[in-house]
């Protein structure tokens, strides 16, 4: 299919869904949208197995294959959608959290991780899936950051404590960027290649990706001292065990020579250099804007911020994401106050506002028919549906420490029921399922005996995010009226 053909069927579906959520279900966009689109790929797969042979998923098989769900959202839309929700977040309510928000997009992240995947081994070795535990990691790493995309599409319609809604918007909005860093590292210690990458450029990063591949030239076969054939590894032999099964041993090799000072590297790179950028980025644009009043120029000069901003931060390696919400920030509040005019306050926040609703709208249309793609198989099912309370129940310890250990710490008050908001509140969504999408892909191109954990980790990342946008996204407004806290949205309170 060529590009136009994507985009359009994906449009017009986008368009037809939201017609009908607006018209008929009234649920909030992202989760309508989601929704609808799962029924209607579930409702192609019935209708494939009831009458076999009708080829009614002729056309949505060759749409899901046309689109690489990894590179059109973590290289594609990503940074509009982030500049997007953070050009509307206002800086000084954001300073007031900024304790909390960078624990939990930083230390929280860290922990959410390593409790997920601390229970994932326990889950899948009781279900008798042999899963190495560098996997059951990088699946906590994967439904770790709450999804900036997901949340502030809920967020803005609930009405909760401004403070709160502050602090779920704040940590979503810098967390997806510490979690793909996470993910990236994790990958370097599976032994696996660079996210977000070709395999061409993967092989010419030796300075991104820490861990050093070893060629197959380094495996051979070299008489012993007895006169025997056996296997070596630069000319030093390993045992028989190992013999059976070299690609282990080249993955021990290689996740030996990943050091903590590679993945301290890799953080300071990714996340140090993508907040410098977004910053040089951001003063940059509000010089520029500054200096002219024409808005037709001034929102080409903000697109051109994201577009090759995102671009620029991919080719030197540094997180897009944090560079494109701290350029958003800045835009949004020293650049809206300082370098706009009203007229061109009113044509930047209309046409960000729709390139927002567009963009979501297609991607959670895109979420729903990655459906087709999973693996109905039983078990895998069965993980995911129990990675959902070890997914609350990590966040519910990571948010609690951190909220508990600045109240002791400062004295200062939260929200009621801060801690139970904000774990029912962090919703997964697209990021989520690209980088599973992208795990899949890393470990089906080493051809390893272990490619069924990346159907296991795309099926329980799906159950987790679906769950995570149907149940938590339609609950939350609920939730907030029985706390007491809807519609207190100017409230002062912490």
């Amino acid at each position: 299919m060529s590009f136009f053909d994507i985009a359009g069927i994906l449009v017009a579906l986008a368009a037809a869904f939201a017609f009908i959520n607006h018209k008929l279900l009234k649920l909030p966009t992202t989760v309508g949208l989601m929704l609808l689109a799962m029924l209607h790929a579930v409702a192609l797969l019935l209708i494939d197995w009831i009458v076999p042979g009708t080829g009614v998923l002729t056309l949505a098989d060759a749409l899901i294959g046309s689109i690489d769900f990894d590179q059109t959202l973590m290289q594609g839309m990503l940074g509009y959608l982030l500049f997007a929700g953070a050009l509307h977040v206002n800086l000084n309510d954001l300073k007031q959290q900024t304790a909390v928000i960078a624990l939990l997009a930083s230390v929280g992240v860290l922990a959410t991780t390593f409790i997920v995947g601390g229970l994932t081994y326990v889950i899948t070795g009781w279900l008798g899936i042999e899963v190495r535990f560098i996997y059951c990691l990088i699946f906590g790493s994967i439904v770790a950051p709450t999804d900036p995309i997901a949340v502030l599409g809920i967020v803005k319609s609930l009405g909760a404590p401004k403070s709160l809604e502050t602090k779920i918007a704040g940590e979503s909005l810098f967390n997806d960027g510490m979690g793909v860093v996470v993910f990236i590292a994790l990958l370097g210690i599976a032994g696996l290649g660079g996210h977000g990458e070709s395999q061409e450029e993967s092989k010419k990063k030796d300075d991104f990706n820490p861990v050093v591949e070893r060629s197959q030239e380094d495996f051979g076969i070299r008489p012993n001292v007895d006169g025997d054939p056996q296997t070596v590894i630069n000319d030093e032999p390993i045992d028989a065990a190992q013999r059976e099964h070299p690609h282990d041993v080249q993955q021990s090799m290689e996740e030996a020579e990943t050091t903590a000072i590679d993945v301290a590297k890799l953080f300071a790179l990714e996340v140090g250099g993508g907040l410098a950028l977004g910053f040089v980025l951001g003063l940059l644009a509000f010089f520029l804007l500054r200096s002219i009043d024409h808005y037709a120029t001034e929102i080409l000069l903000s697109l051109a911020v994201v577009t090759g901003g995102y671009a620029l931060a991919m080719k030197l390696h540094l997180s897009g994401p944090l560079a494109m919400v701290v350029a958003g920030l800045i835009l949004g509040n020293h650049g809206r106050t300082l370098a706009m005019s009203d007229k061109t306050r009113e044509h930047l926040d209309t046409f960000w506002e729709l390139v927002d609703e567009l963009l979501n709208a297609v991607l959670f249309v895109l979420i729903g028919l990655e459906v087709l793609v999973l693996s109905f198989e039983g078990q895998y099912l069965l993980a995911g549906a129990l990675a959902i309370p070890a997914a609350l129940l990590a966040r519910f310890l990571s948010v609690g420490t951190v909220v508990t250990a600045l109240k002791n710490a400062n004295g200062r008050e939260f929200t009621p029921h801060a801690i139970k908001i904000m774990t029912w509140g962090g919703l997964r969504g697209g990021i989520s399922v690209a980088l599973a999408l992208s795990l899949k892909e890393e470990i089906h191109a080493q051809q390893s005996q272990y490619d069924n954990v990346g159907e296991l980790v795309l099926t329980m990342t799906y159950v987790v995010v679906a769950f995570s946008i149907l149940v938590g996204g339609l609950t939350m407004g609920p939730m907030l009226n029985r706390l007491g806290l809807a519609g207190q949205g100017k409230a002062d309170a912490d």
